[in-house]
């Protein structure tokens, strides 16, 4: 278990309130300091801890209070999503989002981690920028999932019965034409920012109109629009993309 004292490399005052804090938990002490270099090398992101397994990343959350908690899922003495689970149930760990980051990208572990609460879930396999954009987006308080993990969700509802009713088209009158493009854009795996490039809007616009299409459908997260997207017939009708009236 490692982590910075207080004003051992740390920005303070005004600086700290726009640098993301973020603790990682892996069992990998190689991999940790590579990530840990990644990260700190941004200019608004520093890392704040280091954990070697679920129990010691519960007890640093806890402790340090991060924005993001960047988790691996195989670690010895306590699993990554196991310590998810405790850290996402803790109501005084509100602000804190977990983002899954493993070698496993299977149906699994993905459906284990949305239901222990985890905010993202991304490979290994990302390149640098990608795991910066990821806990830039966690931290923004939206939801994130690789398009393996999208794949797999959408593979896991189709293959198994769900304990609610199917939704109806009709549900989706509530949203506006734009919203129903943006959901069935969600569907697909795009981030906000992949969906501004395409539909060439403002990032902004996007997840205000992704933010709008889940409360009116009163979905909980990203990944359960991309089911009720799948559920009511709109996935598949993602525009080519083009501007249009907002």
């Amino acid at each position: 278990m490692t982590h910075d004292a207080p004003g051992a490399g740390q920005n303070t005052s005004a600086e700290a309130s726009d640098t993301l804090r973020v603790l990682l938990a892996d069992d990998q002490a190689l991999l940790r300091g590579a990530f840990r270099t990644l990260l700190d090398s941004a200019g608004d992101i520093t890392v704040v801890g280091e954990a070697g397994d679920g129990r010691e990343a519960v007890a640093l959350t806890r402790e340090l209070r991060p924005d993001v908690v960047i988790m691996d899922i195989r670690m010895p003495d306590m699993d990554g999503l196991t310590a998810t689970l405790k850290i996402c149930a803790d109501p005084d760990l509100r602000a804190t989002r977990v983002l899954i980051l493993t070698t496993y990208e299977t149906d699994e572990y993905i459906a284990q981690a949305l239901r222990a609460g985890a905010s993202g879930f991304i490979g290994k396999g990302i390149e640098a920028q990608g795991l910066l954009d990821a806990v830039r987006t966690i931290a923004a308080g939206d939801t994130l999932l690789s398009p393996a993990a999208t794949r797999s969700l959408v593979a896991r509802f189709l293959a198994t019965p769900v304990d609610t009713p199917p939704r109806h088209p009709g549900q989706l009158a509530a949203l506006t034409p734009r919203e129903r493009e943006m959901v069935a854009l969600v569907a697909t795996g795009l981030s906000n920012v992949e969906i501004a490039d395409r539909m060439y809007l403002s990032p902004f616009t996007v997840r205000a109109h992704v933010q709008r299409a889940m409360t009116k459908l009163e979905a909980r997260d990203r990944a359960q629009l991309v089911v009720i997207a799948y559920q009511t017939g709109l996935a598949g009708a993602a525009p080519n993309g083009g501007a249009g009236q907002v």
